[in-house]
């Protein structure tokens, strides 16, 4: 991508009317858009950001027998009856809307109800289970504190993965699997190392449920963890009552602050009874189906990683997340510097390497600025002064180090930081 031809537009200002850190670098740097408080557009560089997280995701979904499918966002308040979730006294983030002779509808702020209902239609024996449904889902929610950019929004991106099994011994595999995936798809994303399972209330349907919380200063949950067994416990539930049934020791746990960036619950037959969800087991006994669900907030991801992986000059993208891989400057007029720019830009995109090209007649330090406040994980710099000392300058986002690097080694040498 050229510079000159990307719908990209950088600020040097912050802001004035939002307070969020990860909302400030996102639009500075002409990642996202803000419409409104608690709704946020992604621009073509965010895009970018957005899939490659959802990839990562996906790619850790289908490796446990994951499906995904798209249901819709309007939702018919008649299956939500049924579960008795369609009450404002009962759930109170409902969006809906009035429609023509006295009905409504909602829009979609979970599916627990329509993935089951929609299951209805497929399952009926025990030959049709399990079955492993996931979507990316745009939700709305009605939230009263839209401060936090993209950590608490009212229009927000979803994973969320629902499972159907015949009994609670097959659910309780998947579910085992399901964990692993999560914690997976977080070291992939740079955070592994400070994302904590994490065990918080489990509301009607169960003792406890599980969270994935990151330690950080922005969180709005108070978790205490223990930092050996890589477990934590939200403030939210009783932590004396946890720590008896996981033998964990009361002076081994320490209190933070933390993100939720996924959860893993266990509804059994909360949704399928009511939904009429049944299937007729092997000796010919209609049974409730067995559910659970699984959730990963895709844009709350984006928030946060742009929160921790972040410094003074802008942002800080992993390798696998940001939206390419170089940033190449090309500095001066001289006929002989844009040559060589444009032949590296060829060869590196021919070579698959994703690069932004900045081939605008700016100031060396407006380009390095820009750089940097990407958060692009390399920084490739043509100049005359860097054509004298033998080759390309060549500088990772995250050191103040140096090197001249010829055309020849650069694809293998960028292919193998990306897999580092």
């Amino acid at each position: 991508m050229k510079r000159s031809d990307l719908f990209l537009k950088t600020r040097k200002e912050v802001p004035s009317d939002e307070e969020a850190k990860n909302a400030q670098l996102l639009i500075r740097a002409g990642y996202i858009h803000k419409e409104m408080a608690g709704v946020y557009s992604y621009l073509p560089l965010g895009f970018k950001v957005l899939e490659n997280i959802k990839q990562i995701v996906r790619e850790e979904m289908d490796a446990i027998g994951g499906e995904e499918m798209l249901l819709s966002t309007l939702q018919h308040p008649h299956i939500w009856q049924s579960t008795d979730r369609w009450d404002d006294a009962k759930v109170d983030v409902w969006f809906k809307s009035a429609l023509g002779e006295g009905s409504e509808v909602g829009f979609g702020w979970s599916h627990e109800e329509p993935m089951s209902r929609l299951m209805t239609q497929f399952v009926s024996s025990y030959k049709d289970l399990p079955v492993y449904a996931y979507q990316f889902q745009t939700k709305l929610r009605r939230e009263l504190r839209s401060k936090s950019g993209l950590l608490r929004g009212r229009e927000f991106i979803m994973k969320d993965l629902y499972s159907f099994s015949r009994n609670r011994e097959e659910h309780d595999k998947f579910y085992a699997l399901v964990e692993q995936a999560y914690h997976k798809v977080y070291d992939r994303m740079g955070i592994g190392s400070i994302t904590y399972k994490t065990f918080a209330s489990g509301g009607p349907f169960a003792k406890y449920s599980h969270e994935f919380q990151t330690i950080s200063d922005i969180g709005e949950d108070t978790v205490y963890l223990d930092e050996t067994k890589k477990l934590a416990v939200n403030q939210e539930v009783s932590a004396d009552e946890v720590l008896q049934e996981l033998g964990l020791e009361r002076n081994g746990l320490v209190e933070k602050k933390a993100v939720e960036v996924g959860n893993i619950f266990t509804f059994g037959a909360r949704y399928s009874e009511p939904l009429g969800l049944f299937y007729t087991d092997e000796n010919g006994v209609q049974q409730p189906v067995f559910a659970g669900s699984y959730g990963i907030g895709i844009s709350r991801l984006m928030g946060l990683l742009a929160e921790i992986k972040s410094d003074e000059h802008g942002l800080v993208w992993p390798a696998g997340l940001a939206p390419c891989k170089v940033y190449l400057a090309s500095l001066g007029d001289e006929e002989e510097v844009r040559r060589q720019a444009n032949d590296a830009y060829g060869y590196l995109t021919d070579k698959g390497v994703s690069v932004i090209y900045d081939d605008r007649d700016e100031r060396p330090g407006e380009k390095f600025a820009d750089a940097d406040l990407l958060g692009i994980p390399y920084r490739l710099v043509i100049s005359q002064k860097s054509l004298e000392s033998g080759g390309f300058e060549l500088k990772k986002r995250t050191s103040t180090e140096v090197t001249i690097v010829q055309k020849d080694g650069l694809s293998a040498l960028l292919t193998k930081a990306g897999q580092a």
